[in-house]
């Protein structure tokens, strides 16, 4: 089990803030027993040292004419550590790739890539990932319904000696 300094109220806080990011801190405070300052005090250092790394809306991909998902596993030619990270790189600066996963297994990399359809994915496919000289072989999968999505993350694993 990785080693965590977060405890009790730590653990209450990013558990809240999972749940509903746009809770104020005196909201939040109310939440988990602590008057306003404190809480404060401790979510901005759980931001500083890296346990929340930010705030955003959750969009539903359909309503903003995204709605077709395709993951994609990839295999590179070569693993040299320079060349994977230019890879890495270039994916990553690819907006309709919207999560990119060094896997183990048949495929080098599998992503996740959100476009409005067909079309638009055979523009992708064909006008950025396979014009990349690296890519030696392509699996497409397309989503036919998204059962679940962006959950919090588990953190039950994250309790202490006393289950707290």
């Amino acid at each position: 089990m990785p080693k965590s300094d977060m405890d009790a109220i730590d653990r209450r806080i990013i558990v809240e803030l999972q749940a509903d990011a746009r809770l104020t801190n005196v909201e939040l405070a109310d939440r988990i027993g602590l008057s306003p300052s404190p809480c404060l005090r401790r979510v901005k250092r759980l931001e500083r040292e890296g346990y929340i790394e930010g705030y955003r809306a959750a969009l539903r991909r359909e309503r903003v004419g995204l709605g077709f998902s395709v993951f994609v596993g990839v295999k590179i030619d070569g693993h040299a550590n320079d060349v994977a990270l230019g890879f890495e790189k270039t994916i990553a600066a690819l907006p309709e790739v919207v999560a990119c996963h060094l896997v183990s297994g048949e495929s080098d990399y599998f992503l996740e890539v959100v476009v409005p359809d067909l079309e638009h994915y055979q523009q992708f496919l064909v006008g950025k990932l396979l014009n990349l000289s690296i890519v030696k072989e392509v699996r497409s999968n397309i989503a036919l319904q998204t059962i679940k999505a962006g959950a919090p993350l588990p953190l039950g694993h994250l309790r202490d000696q006393r289950g707290t």
